[in-house]
């Protein structure tokens, strides 16, 4: 089992170092830190433990110019090893890095009093001023150790001390998705891109597609793994993961960027969120900085109320309800204070009255969010977007409450339903009241009327609409349509063709009678005619009487003998012949022979 450590801590209170002599690796990466004797960017160490645990530092930067850097490394970790040198006790930047580790909401780790050598008198005093500062965060109950990096006091028991907080840190699902935030991305010669990050659920594996989300979307593969320079063709959570990647440039990719499971994460560029520690939102600038994950973005705040708020920023990131934010001043690296997302899909507030039933909804929401609230709260909302959000626990795909119910792969408030299935009888309705003699309403305009764009949902609310549906049409089971003042006309019409059924009467008998191509194709619809084409009307039995005919005919038959045997002209009976071939029922031999077909 792997497992990954963020440092924090005052500048120059010896995190470098004591991961150094734990470790034996050098964390600092660059000249410039190494000139300095202090952090400013990452860096990374690892060692195993006396149970053979393996147990990667991320190493940051304690100065208060390089906040961001230290919120990077910090964010993905689960467990933070927090130093306060001894000899100087609690400072500034302790004070934000504390904050900091409040916000992300961090509940392991190890305080490490270090510089012990420098003022062995003042470890019990500082101890109690250190548990006093992180009494309201997660760690006020972390173990205390006192260790000196140049004698080698307590770094054992460091290392006991952290393998038993390590043992009781809960495993991650390594079945989950994949989602990894990049904190450096840099290219090799001869290998490509290559990105770094800590793998907090999930697996990877070469040869699995992933999706990179940042100010370049791509998909892109794993062409090879490592973790502690050690290649691998597969990552279990948590560890540190190096990344060879295959589709993108690593001028493409950089920090505060993601490689999520294909498919698998939403993303957003607008969320809500809820205050959990710092100032109350309505004393928060508008304009601030938002961290997530390793990522940093300028955001826009809207206060709701003192605990909740809507946060824009320029780019969407895949984040999801319960998933925590630390706020910065964008002026200075100071630490405002801490958020959790509850609704990555918020509602346009346009109407008066609609921040005031936002806001109250967003009170009722629990920290991780509610599918049942969200559903009830959208109306509807797909099993694949809620398992998406994280909000289906457990594999869990029924509703839990009374309001809700699943329908065709989507979760619906009951009140919706209703709506839905409501305005679709009363656009029937209206079509019939407007347009006596059409069929109905047709279901694509029925779509329309319900603003849903999955087809099978449609036709789930259409089932539960009562409502009649055939070729296209939706009709009420008792409608049929009327002709109204046009069925006398077509009733003279068929005493016409009953009398004389190959006499197909001509356009201006058809007007005479009052039958235009409306009245004309309501009563095809009724089984009442049947239209030919060039503007042929005949009756639906008048195929079968012309095949009674042309069975007296020696076979083949000319088009000439097919129009005497049925007494009638050529206007009438070359569509009677055509719509005969189509039927399947006579075959044409040539250009002016027929047949029978047998």
């Amino acid at each position: 089992m792997s497992h990954v450590v963020a440092t924090a801590g005052h500048v120059d209170h010896g995190k470098s170092t004591l991961i150094r002599a734990v470790t034996g690796i050098e964390p600092d990466r660059w000249a410039e830190e190494k000139r300095r004797g202090a952090t400013i960017d990452l860096g990374f160490a690892w060692t195993t433990l006396a149970s053979g645990r393996e147990v990667s530092f991320v190493d940051v930067p304690g100065h208060e110019r390089f906040l961001g850097n230290m919120l990077a490394g910090l964010g993905p970790a689960p467990v933070v090893c927090f130093v306060v040198a001894a000899d100087e006790g609690w400072q500034a930047q302790s004070s934000d890095h504390r904050d900091a580790v409040a916000a992300l909401g961090i509940n392991r780790g190890v305080i490490v009093l270090s510089r012990v050598d420098r003022a062995p008198e003042r470890v019990e005093q500082v101890a109690r001023e250190v548990r006093q500062e992180l009494a309201a965060t997660g760690l006020h109950d972390a173990p205390v150790v006192a260790v000196s990096a140049v004698d080698g006091t307590g770094l054992e028991e460091f290392r006991t001390v952290m393998d038993a907080v390590l043992a009781s840190t809960p495993e991650p699902d390594p079945t989950d998705r994949v989602r990894l935030w990049v904190d450096r991305a840099f290219s090799i010669k001869g290998a490509g891109t290559v990105a770094t990050g800590t793998l907090g659920a999930g697996t990877l594996s070469v040869d699995q597609t992933l999706s990179l989300i940042g100010d370049t979307s791509a998909s892109v593969t794993v062409r090879g793994l490592q973790s502690h320079n050690s290649t691998t063709p597969r990552l279990l959570p948590v560890t540190r993961a190096a990344i060879n990647l295959r589709g993108v440039s690593a001028d493409q990719i950089s920090r505060g960027e993601a490689l999520v499971t294909l498919g698998a994460w939403p993303t957003a560029h607008e969320f809500d969120l809820r205050r959990t520690t710092g100032p109350a939102f309505t004393e928060v600038p508008t304009g601030v900085v938002v961290h997530v994950g390793s990522a940093a973005f300028p955001a826009r705040l809207r206060p709701f109320d003192d605990h909740h708020a809507r946060l824009r920023i320029d780019r969407s990131i895949p984040v999801i309800p319960g998933d925590r934010v630390v706020l910065r001043y964008p002026a200075g690296e100071v630490v405002l204070g801490g958020g959790r997302i509850l609704d990555i899909d918020p509602h346009p507030l346009t109407r008066r009255g609609d921040s005031a039933r936002h806001t109250a909804w967003l009170r009722s929401l629990p920290d991780d969010g509610d599918a049942t609230s969200l559903v009830i709260r959208h109306g509807a909302v797909s099993t694949n977007r809620l398992k998406q959000l994280g909000l289906l626990k457990d594999g869990t795909a029924e509703p839990t409450s009374t309001k809700v119910l699943e329908l065709a792969g989507w979760w619906v408030h009951q009140p919706q339903l209703t709506s839905w299935v409501e305005a679709v009888r009363s656009a029937v309705a209206e079509e019939h009241h407007k347009n006596p003699m059409a069929p109905g309403l047709a279901v694509g305009a029925a779509t329309e009327v319900l603003g849903i764009a999955d087809p099978t949902l449609v036709q789930a609310v259409i089932a539960r609409t009562g409502l009649a549906q055939a070729n296209g049409y939706l009709a009420q089971p008792t409608h049929a349509p009327d002709l109204g003042p046009a069925e006398t006309g077509l009733r003279a019409l068929e005493q016409h063709l009953s009398d004389h059924p190959f006499e197909a009467p001509e356009a201006y008998d058809l007007q005479d009678w009052g039958l235009g191509p409306k009245e004309l194709a309501t009563a095809e619809r009724l089984g009442r005619v049947l239209r030919l084409g060039d503007g042929v009307v005949v009756l639906p039995a008048t195929p079968a009487l012309a095949m009674r005919e042309l069975a007296k005919l020696p076979q083949p038959f000319t088009t000439s003998q097919a129009r005497q045997a049925w007494g009638t002209t050529r206007r009438v009976a070359i569509p009677l012949l055509e719509h005969l071939d189509a039927r399947g029922w006579t075959t044409r031999l040539d250009g002016s022979l027929r047949q029978i077909k047998r």
